[in-house]
């Protein structure tokens, strides 16, 4: 969503004007909301596949049922469901995972983290294991909340996504 960001400044956002720029056919839908979770996502979905009729899902929701510690079976069968959805649509998926810092115990933040793939897995979509992982280990990369990304690390971000996007887009 870009959170403290102005709405040009987001990955995003980048991902629209490179496919612009690059004369792509593609556009960028951004359906994002600032603390979605997986719920909230799983319950706006059918209407923006209704409103935007994509090619492609990015599903980048997870983070903030994990900051929130809630369950995670209850996060992968939103996931699934969001994937069934997009898929009925005609869409090709792509999840990002997401990681948590080590303070939520080993357990959840393995079996959250494992949520990802299990869902990529089980619903044959694609995914990009970490978001976030090209500027994770940066404190500079990150508001002072040390949760959102900064503007210049939103390019690195896209590199990011776009090397596991690349392939969807045929």
């Amino acid at each position: 969503a870009g959170f403290g960001l102005a709405r040009n400044e987001s990955w995003p956002a980048l991902l629209g004007q490179r496919l612009q720029d690059t004369g792509s056919a593609y556009t960028v839908a951004n359906a994002s909301i600032s603390g979605e979770t997986t719920a909230g996502g799983r319950t706006r979905l059918d209407g923006a596949l209704k409103q935007f009729k994509p090619n492609v899902v990015i599903l980048a929701l997870g983070a903030n049922d994990g900051l929130r510690g809630l369950p995670v079976k209850q996060m992968r069968e939103n996931l699934e469901s969001m994937t069934q959805l997009a898929r009925k649509a005609g869409a090709r998926v792509l999840i990002a995972g997401m990681k948590l810092p080590p303070n939520y115990g080993a357990t959840y933040t393995r079996d959250f983290e494992a949520a990802f793939a299990a869902v990529a897995t089980q619903q044959h979509a694609a995914l990009l294991p970490f978001l976030l992982e090209p500027i994770a280990a940066e404190r500079s990369a990150f508001q002072n909340d040390g949760l959102h990304p900064v503007a210049a690390a939103q390019p690195r971000i896209l590199e990011h996504v776009w090397a596991a996007l690349k392939p969807l887009m045929r």
